[in-house]
């Protein structure tokens, strides 16, 4: 129900739906300055991992060339065994990777990541031996066959990267960074991270000082490096324009070192380098795409590769230049070409020593990712991620590249769309909870919510777009509605009580009930059509003068005192008042078992209409009813007031007989009825804060007031319009009104044709 509110009341909805639409961007806003605050980004990104979990019902597309190279704990088992001509322990020396590195290339792979952390070098490794007697360092052996394959790619870390010998001889270093959210969760990977990498000196004596180098300040002309625990400077480097320092001096002055390089000698203290993500520098590489030329905007939330031939890749990334992407390929996946590391060792073996007849290449063409799955110690490289709490860490290598060269990956949502989704379901939520019933609007906010979640899961798994769900369905959504729906229970509980002060003692029962359960109840001020019903009791007036008269000639005849006479006074009138009270008690009584609505007493005169509030499509024939009834109410009121009066007449014989004084004869009292149909204003005239009245007023309604005037003792009179009326719904009734002369009417030029009709019992 929802009745025409007051200026205050419509503003409300208004004043509600923007404070709540104004608390959710002021969520979506607070991460932005409030670095700690993340709860709307936690609960969304757990929307997000549901949403990915569905999404892999309708499976992930993978590249025909990606692989897969797992050192397992079989393949720990195996080398340590020697069964492949050699034994190593637990951590093995860097010869091991040379040779799966040599094999690789010789099954002619096209691009190798390997997830294995190479920070320094192992002098303590023993040396390989080579063909004819000689040996090569463990260390050489491995820089020495990346030079040699061309294509391998090392893995980096902000805090570690490769070592000097083997950045240099490898094709390139991709980062390995694994950075989870807040909630432990990797769900995404950094597109590239500016790595500063340090000269070896430099390393060293940071090393040896316990300073941190990611604390290291470059001002003009010097570098600070400062104690790890304390802000306090350990050391100056002093550097030229170029940025270089002097070798020799730093050895001397620093790590207490004599240099044999003989005279100054000047070089780079640190060189700036971008380290692309390892899955799409080998990706990249693979696809011939320039990340050298790279085009990052941050503000547009994309990287842009171009390749040979018009080739291209926009990559989709967060403010923070972070890239989304599926997990759903994992190591066991059927479509990736996979193998132990051991069978790759034991291929290179048989290779060495000339055996090649039964061996394949099965990486041939192929992108492949070296890494571990083993267990134990420092070897397990498990992660939790949005399809799965646990999955090994190397696998977001070649869902990286899957995603670039299928070009899938997820595109996040940006803040201005959040913000537009936000007000455009907040008003949707608004308008839906104020425009229908509550239920209603909570099935239709529910079908929506259901419709825009489905929606964002079809948008994950068929177009890779993360559609936000917190804050524009659970909060602008969700709670505009529950805000909105709390507010209109008090507001039309408000109404309800409103409604039912101002109607209960004017229309039936029923009719107030189907007041409050209407949806849309316009209670001030409209144009209906309408019929009004004017019932005035005659004869009340000459009562009244008889019975001051009758009472004025017993006080003087008894000569009562001035509070004795005042005590009949009031009796008099209260006997008036009962009488009068009784007539138009029995009118409303008709009006309202009529479904008229009952406006106002005026003086011995009843006021009703028909056709509102309630909308009533035979408002004529409803009132002329009710008129016909209300005559034959009275009708036989007075029957039963002259029976009472017969009584009265006998008993007053014997009462004269005895000397009690007689008993008062019951007055009778006729009505005269006038209607009228047509166009009026209906509404509430008042104010909440004294006398509230729902009524009509114009041209119509003071025609049927003069009709009732013109209507004499016992008689109903209408107007032309409502016998219009009249016969449209009841033919029978209406040929049976008689026409009466045309009467004139104060307020009306021309005379009115009016019409009586018939209401005694005998005469229907």
């Amino acid at each position: 129900m929802a009745s025409e509110p007051t200026a205050s009341a419509r503003r409300t909805p208004w004043i509600i739906g923007g404070g709540v639409v104004a608390l959710i961007c002021l969520v979506q806003a607070m991460p932005r300055w409030w670095v700690g605050f993340d709860l709307p980004e936690r609960f969304e990104r757990v929307t997000y991992d549901w949403r990915m979990r569905q999404a892999q019902r309708w499976g992930v597309p993978a590249a025909t060339n990606l692989a897969a190279v797992l050192i397992s704990d079989d393949s720990i088992a195996i080398v340590n065994d020697g069964v492949l001509g050699f034994r190593c322990g637990l951590y093995w020396p860097r010869h091991v990777y040379g040779r799966m590195i040599r094999e690789l290339a010789r099954q002619g792979a096209l691009a190798v990541g390997c997830d294995i952390l190479l920070g320094e070098l192992r002098p303590d490794h023993p040396p390989v031996g080579e063909p004819g007697g000689s040996v090569i360092g463990s260390d050489a052996f491995l820089a020495r066959e990346l030079r040699a394959a061309g294509n391998v790619l090392l893995a980096a870390r902000a805090s570690l990267p490769p070592a000097p010998l083997f950045f240099t001889n490898a094709c390139a270093a991709g980062d390995v960074s694994a950075d989870a959210d807040s909630d432990g969760v990797l769900r995404r990977a950094r597109a590239y991270v500016d790595y500063r990498l340090w000269h070896p000196h430099i390393v060293r004596a940071a090393r040896l000082l316990r300073c941190d180098l990611n604390r290291a300040v470059t001002v003009p002309g010097r570098i600070l490096l400062k104690e790890d625990e304390e802000d306090r400077i350990a050391v100056q480097i002093e550097l030229d324009a170029e940025g270089r320092f002097e070798v020799a001096t730093f050895l001397q002055t620093v790590l207490q070192e004599e240099d044999a390089g003989g005279g100054p000698r000047w070089e780079p203290a640190f060189e700036d380098r971008r380290i692309w993500n390892l899955g799409l520098a080998l990706a990249a590489r693979a696809m011939g795409l320039d990340l050298d030329k790279a085009s990052i905007n941050l503000r547009r939330r994309e990287i842009v590769l171009h390749g040979p031939g018009g080739q291209y890749r926009i990559i989709p990334v967060d403010r923070e230049g972070r890239i989304y992407f599926d997990w759903g390929l994992t190591p066991w996946d059927s479509r990736l070409t996979k193998a132990g590391i051991e069978q790759l060792l034991a291929a290179d073996v048989s290779r060495e020593a000339g055996d090649t007849n039964d061996l394949a290449a099965p990486f041939a063409g192929q992108i492949v990712v070296v890494g571990s799955i083993a267990t134990g110690n420092d070897l397990t490289d498990v992660v939790a991620t949005p399809i799965s709490p646990r999955t090994y860490g190397l696998s977001q290598h070649w869902n990286v590249a899957n995603a670039l060269i299928l070009n899938r990956f997820i595109r996040p949502y940006s803040y201005g769309m959040e913000a537009v989704l936000i007000l455009v379901l907040g008003a949707l939520a608004a308008w839906l909870t104020w425009s229908l019933r509550a239920a209603w609007a909570s099935v239709c906010v529910l079908l929506l919510t259901a419709g825009y979640v489905g929606m964002s899961i079809h948008l994950l798994a068929a177009r890779q777009f993360w559609l936000p769900v917190v804050l524009p369905v659970g909060g602008a959504l969700l709670m505009m509605h529950v805000t909105m729906v709390t507010y209109r229970v008090i507001f039309e509980q408000q109404e309800r009580r409103r409604i039912r002060s101002v109607f209960s003692k004017m229309v039936a029962p029923e009719v107030v009930q189907e007041l409050l359960s209407s949806q849309h109840l316009r209670l001030g001020g409209a144009r209906r059509q309408i019929t009004v019903f004017f019932a005035d009791v005659r004869g009340f007036t000459e009562l009244t003068d008889r019975s001051q008269a009758q009472a004025e000639e017993y006080v003087r005849a008894r000569q009562l005192s001035a509070e004795a006479a005042e005590h009949h006074y009031s009796e008099q009138a209260a006997e008036l008042l009962a009488t009068v009270n009784l007539y138009l008690g029995r009118v409303a009584d008709i009006i309202k078992q009529h479904r008229g609505t009952l406006d106002k007493y005026i003086g011995d005169c009843v006021m009703a209409f028909w056709g509102a509030p309630v909308p009533e499509p035979r408002h004529a024939l409803a009132g002329v009813q009710a008129a016909r009834a209300a005559q034959q109410a009275i009708a036989a009121l007075n029957q039963e007031r002259e029976r009472e009066n017969q009584r009265r007449i006998e008993a007053n014989r014997s009462r004269l007989e005895q000397g009690r004084p007689e008993l008062p004869l019951l007055p009778l009292l006729a009505l005269g009825t006038g209607l009228n149909t047509g166009i009026a204003t209906v509404g509430l005239m008042g104010s909440d804060a004294h006398i509230l009245n729902y009524t009509v007023f114009g041209r119509e309604v003071n025609l049927a007031s003069r009709l009732e005037g013109v209507s004499g003792r016992s008689r109903i009179i209408i107007s032309e319009a409502t016998l219009s009326d009249l016969r449209q719904n009841d033919p029978e009734l209406a040929a049976r009104c008689r026409e009466l002369e045309p009467v004139h009417v104060k307020g009306i030029t021309q005379p009115v044709r009016v019409f009586e009709v018939p209401w005694r019992i005998e005469a229907g």
